[in-house]
This record gives structure tokens, C-alpha cells and sequence, in this order.
């Protein structure tokens, strides 16, 4: 019998590649029956939320090895510049093995994952807040907008390597600069 992460995973892999995907499908992908696949996860949607909060762990392991809060409050233009090339190029491969938890109505509905995220979320926001202080991102735009454009990118990455429009390894390197630099001329 495969063990439930294996279970998972693979659940994770289907998703990202299916949203849509139904029990028996994600069982077939993963290679059980769908009444294994109910003996790990009751519904679709508990399968859901715990790929939700692994997620969420991510993102927050991600900001802690990244040193996002202390790298914001040193207000050191090389510290911050370094953090967040860190944490842009980890949330890039992060983004691309939890792509299908960027854009899952469900989970965003669910009031203590919402709650989470947007705690997460407060925490880069201060990043933000403290590299336009530091004079390393502009200053005429909110900081919150700023974390809401590293969400887009991270979503249009994972579009793009779906698409095949971007090579993964090509991908970091260009969220860093369409973020840094921008795409004007």
C-alpha cells in the first residue's frame, strides 16, 4: 500500500496538471484505488486542504530560510536585495510544485487558510515596505500592490512552464527581472 505522502504527491502532481480532477482520476494518477485513496482522504476536499496547508508551510518555511522579517528589519539595502532574490527564486520553485494551491477557489474560502495566508502574506508585505524604504524598490506604489504583482508573477510563471512558453530553469531569472527591472525598455 502506498503511503499517504506518496498519495499526495502524486494527488499534487495530477492537480497542478488538472485542476478539475475528480477522486477517480487523482486515484488513477496516483496509482491506487479509489478506496485507498478514500482511506487517506475522506473527500476531495480534505485531499484539497491538506495540500492547501502543506502549502502554506512552504510559503512559510520558505520565508523563514529566506530571513524575510529579520533581512526587513536590518533596513540594509544588500541584506534586503539579497533576501529577496532568495525568497523570489524559492517561491518560484515553490510555485511550480504548488502551483494548483495559487489559484484554488476552495481553499481561499476556508476561513483559517485565508486567515494564514493573508498572515503570510502581511509578513512579505513588510518586506516590500522595508526595500522601498531602503531604496531598493520604488516607492510610488503601495506596498501591498507590490506583493500582489510578486502573486501574479508567480502565478504567470507557473502558466508559463504549463504552457511550455518558458523552460523551468529559465523561469527564476525572469520573475527576478521582470520584477526588478520591469518590462520597459
Amino acid at each position: 500500500m502506498k503511503s499517504r505522502d506518496t498519495v499526495l504527491g502524486a494527488a499534487l502532481r495530477h492537480l497542478n496538471t488538472d485542476p478539475t480532477a475528480s477522486m477517480a482520476d487523482i486515484a488513477e494518477a496516483a496509482g491506487v484505488s479509489r478506496a485507498t485513496l478514500h482511506r487517506h482522504f475522506d473527500s476531495r476536499e480534505a485531499l484539497v486542504r491538506e495540500i492547501g496547508d502543506r502549502s502554506l508551510d512552504r510559503w512559510e518555511q520558505t520565508q523563514e530560510e529566506t530571513g524575510v522579517t529579520a533581512a526587513g528589519r536590518s533596513g540594509d539595502p544588500e541584506r534586503i536585495r539579497t533576501c529577496l532574490t532568495a525568497l523570489l527564486t524559492q517561491l518560484v520553485a515553490d510555485a511550480d510544485e504548488f502551483g494548483f494551491t495559487l489559484v484554488d477557489e476552495f481553499l481561499y474560502a476556508l476561513p483559517d487558510v485565508a486567515a494564514r495566508a493573508d498572515a503570510l502574506f502581511d509578513r512579505e508585505v513588510a518586506l516590500w515596505a522595508a526595500a522601498q524604504d531602503a531604496g531598493v524598490l520604488r516607492r510610488d506604489v503601495p506596498a501591498r500592490w507590490v506583493g500582489h504583482a510578486v502573486y501574479g508573477l508567480l502565478v504567470a510563471s507557473r502558466e508559463a512552464t504549463r504552457a511550455g512558453d518558458v523552460a523551468p530553469r529559465d523561469l527564476a531569472p525572469l520573475v527576478l527581472t521582470t520584477f526588478l527591472d520591469g518590462a520597459a525598455r
